[in-house]
């Protein structure tokens, strides 16, 4: 079981009590603004079974993620091998929270935290992350965090409908290889 903690948060392990919350979240048109369709019960529970087999199997993935002063889940935070049919390879940071926790720095803290992870316990050489051009407030954590971007790297995921199928790619160098 692996625990990442930051100064207000917690990545942890999946726990039953986290499917109700996390299903309402992907079941918000504006959480999944950027992702596409909502998911139902039966979606969102699966997705949280192949995060926790992620973890499980590869000691890495997309982590539940608590506040610690409350233990309220707020969404998900990790690392996951970039799919097939892009044209790079890697691994990719991700996040998303409950519309509740915008606003608090907490995507920007959690994934301050898995980036030290997959830099320092893992040994990555770069982290990389993807959004859509439109998510504006994606970029702006991906900046805080020091990522850049090169427009000449944007593409065309071909697993993703219009309008969602644009994206950017943005990378960080482990500190110590820049």
């Amino acid at each position: 079981m692996t625990e990442i903690n930051s100064k207000r948060l917690v990545l942890r392990d999946w726990r039953e009590s986290d499917l109700a919350p996390w299903a309402a979240m992907n079941a918000d048109p504006l959480v999944r603004e950027h992702l596409g369709l909502v998911l139902d019960l039966e979606q969102a529970t699966a997705s949280v079974r192949h995060f926790q087999q992620d973890i499980d199997r590869k000691g890495y993935g997309f982590w539940a993620v608590e506040v610690r002063d409350t233990g309220e889940f707020i969404g998900f935070t990790g690392l996951d091998d970039v799919d097939d049919g892009v044209p790079f390879t890697g691994v990719e940071i991700g996040w998303r929270l409950a519309r509740s926790a915008w606003g608090h720095g907490y995507a920007t803290e959690a994934a301050q935290a898995v980036l030290e992870y997959g830099f320092d316990v893992l040994g990555l050489p770069e982290i990389l992350a993807v959004t859509t051009p439109t998510n504006l407030r994606s970029q702006a954590v991906m900046r805080r965090l020091g990522m850049t971007t090169d427009p000449g790297e944007d593409f065309d995921d071909p697993e993703e409908e219009v309008p969602l199928r644009r994206q950017t790619l943005w990378r960080l160098r482990r500190p110590d290889l820049r």
